[in-house]
């Protein structure tokens, strides 16, 4: 019977018995075959819709596009944990970087609602096609809300660099630097860290200005171009950043 154990169907299995000469009756060659859990079924890879390659420009304000994606790494305990980066495309403003060991559909969601209460609602966000971002539970809320999922090529990681170039100066600052024994750790110095980087670190693509204050400078110059505030210093040119790089 081991020798027979991986052939596919009952009756591919019940035919080969016959075939060597045994005579046992389907029924209790079946009784057998259900004994020894081998009308399992076997689980099939997903087939993902096709995947249209999207151009990577940075958009003209917030909210218009974020990425997400996760990252891991281990406690000194051997506890393996997870974070969630969702980041505004526009600014490279860190929106959010959740962490826990696990983190499902519903958690994302549940995330993603967060930080709209504060921060209002994206037209859409770019993620690659990892199993919580592909969950009906997400995708659901996602129609719901009118935010469009846009979902990359596999394996095309640079189709989302805007969120792949802040891995990195994550992993590099925070995750490689310390050693960390439990996720309380790893949530405080995420914390303090994000707050560095969203107002103090300057981002070569955002003329060397943080996150914040290039958000708030192109604020700024909306409302003079509106009327709404004199322009204090008609000298000050703000420009506007249409190229792929995502260097910080």
């Amino acid at each position: 019977m081991n020798q027979i154990r991986f052939i596919e169907g009952f009756w591919k299995l019940f035919g080969r018995i016959r075939s060597e000469g045994l005579a046992w009756n389907h029924k209790r060659v079946h009784r057998v075959y259900k004994k020894l859990g081998m009308n399992l079924k076997r689980k099939h890879k997903r087939r993902l819709p096709k995947r249209v390659k999207e151009p990577l420009v940075q958009p003209g304000q917030s909210n218009q596009s974020w990425s997400m994606d996760f990252m891991s790494d281990v406690l000194t305990t051997g506890m393996r944990f997870r974070t969630l980066n969702i980041i505004d495309d526009y600014n490279r403003e860190v929106l959010a970087i959740e962490v826990d060991t696990s983190l499902p559909a519903l958690r994302v969601k549940r995330v993603l609602e967060s930080v709209i209460e504060w921060r209002g609602k994206p037209t859409q966000i770019r993620t690659d096609n990892g199993p919580e971002f592909l969950a009906g539970e997400l995708v659901s809320w996602c129609e719901q809300n009118r935010i469009h999922l846009q979902y990359i090529q596999p394996g095309k990681p640079t189709q989302n660099a805007f969120i792949e170039r802040f891995n990195g100066s994550f992993r590099k600052d925070v995750l490689d630097a310390y050693l960390f024994s439990s996720l309380s750790q790893v949530r405080i110095l995420t914390q303090e860290w994000m707050k560095d980087y969203n107002h103090h670190r300057p981002h070569e693509a955002l003329d060397n200005l943080s996150p914040v204050q290039f958000r708030q400078r192109q604020t700024q110059q909306r409302a003079v171009n509106s009327g709404q505030l004199p322009d204090a210093n008609p000298a000050l040119q703000f420009p506007t950043i249409h190229s792929l790089s995502s260097s910080n």
